[in-house]
């Protein structure tokens, strides 16, 4: 083993251990006196100055200007309608399919059932209907009948009477009378029962009527609106039982920018704010609030908003996610150069200032917007100067010599 590596790495920490730490006693040793000074050399030293008595930056002089504060969140596009169309009875398509992505109008047929028996079950309905009306004449005379022959009895039941008063009639006759007239109404009650069971089966039978049109115009399924076909519609041959899909429809246009805003926000956004969103996409378009939700979201705390945007060529799909920004109410801020910005000890965001006494100044600020020219900043006074250059080499109370340039050089 080589010892002499090590000796010499020993020695060479000890030389510079001492030419380090022991610098001072070596100079003493080596010159006594270089190191003090006379009492009259030390009166008239003139005073220790600093190298530098302030700090040279460069700052920019900001005046406050009135921008829209928007409210920014993310959200996507979704149709303005959207309907599935399922079947209501059971039965066979018969008619041809149509393809997806076409265009549909309003009361378009989409899907047709086979009738099948529908048609002679409406006959049917139909026939006993005007069975039942065809009786209705029949009941009334036979109500108008029986009451002519309670009038009668009723005459001869008041002169049996008054015959009866003066000994020209007998008891048996006035009984007789009284018996005729009780039958008379009884007859007169069944004929009225007989007209309202005539009018109870007109009515069974229009209801009946009414169900089997029904059940034939279930068998048309149409486009309760215009709009595009986004399934085929159901294939021609197949069986849709009650509940079956014939078709899906939906409106683009127009179409639903729809986000969530915070709740620490949702007091900026009002009904009919103008809002432009921008497309992952591409392309930029605009539209108004329409609906802002009155409940949370359980689960993020969030309110959803609803904004219309027209879509008459339908270039914008339903699900495209968009950045949106809704216009809210004016406030005062400073247009700065994003190269301005600092964060202090704590971690806060601001910038540096020129006090009136020349001296650095931190300042917290509030990020509003992003621009291709700065960022807009709220929290500063109306007029400021700000440090653009130099801001990270000065803290709060250094003095500083600053020198202005204008915004944008």
């Amino acid at each position: 083993m080589r010892l002499f590596p090590i000796l010499a790495a020993i020695v060479a920490i000890g030389l510079i251990y001492v030419f380090v730490f022991e610098r001072e006693r070596i100079a003493a040793v080596i010159d006594p006196g270089g190191g003090t000074q006379t009492e009259a050399e030390a009166e008239t030293a003139p005073e220790a100055t600093p190298e530098y008595e302030t700090v040279g930056v460069v700052a920019i002089k900001s005046k406050a200007r009135e921008i829209d504060s928007a409210v920014v969140l993310r959200g996507q596009t979704e149709a303005f309608r959207q309907v599935d169309l399922r079947a209501e009875t059971s039965g066979q398509v018969i008619s041809e399919p149509i393809r997806k992505g076409t265009m549909v109008s309003e009361s378009d047929v989409l899907c047709r059932l086979d009738p099948g028996t529908r048609d002679a079950t409406l006959a049917e309905a139909q026939a006993r209907l005007a069975e039942a009306q065809a009786r209705v004449p029949e009941a009334r005379a036979r109500l108008t009948e029986a009451q002519s022959r309670l009038e009668e009895a009723q005459i001869n039941d008041r002169a049996a009477q008054a015959l009866s008063a003066d000994g020209f009639a007998s008891e048996t006759r006035v009984a007789s009378t009284k018996a005729a007239v009780s039958s008379a109404q009884a007859a007169v009650e069944t004929a009225r029962s007989g007209l309202a069971t005539t009018r109870s089966s007109i009515q069974s039978a229009e209801a009946a009527v009414a169900a089997a049109e029904k059940e034939i115009e279930r068998l048309t399924i149409t486009a309760p609106f215009a709009g595009l076909l986004e399934t085929d519609t159901a294939e021609l041959g197949s069986l849709l039982q009650p509940g079956g899909l014939c078709a899906t429809v939906i409106q683009l246009n127009p179409v639903m920018l729809v986000g969530y805003v915070p709740e620490t926000e949702v007091s900026r956004v009002e009904i009919g704010a103008l809002a432009v969103a921008d497309l992952a996409s591409g392309g930029r378009v605009e539209g108004e609030v329409t609906f802002l939700s009155r409940k949370a979201d359980p689960t993020t705390r969030t309110f959803r908003v609803d904004i219309e945007v027209p879509n008459p060529d339908l270039t914008l799909r339903d699900g495209q996610t968009a950045e949106i920004v809704i216009a809210a109410e004016g406030t005062k801020a400073h247009l700065l150069p994003q190269s301005a910005l600092t964060l202090n000890d704590e971690g806060t965001l601001g910038v540096r200032l020129v006090t009136d006494e020349n001296e650095a100044g931190f300042a917290p600020v509030t990020l509003l917007r992003d621009t291709s020219n700065g960022v807009w900043l709220s929290g500063l006074p109306d007029e400021a100067n700000v440090i653009t250059i130099g801001q990270e080499y000065v803290t709060d109370g250094v003095k500083v010599n600053p020198s202005y340039q204008e915004l944008g050089q």
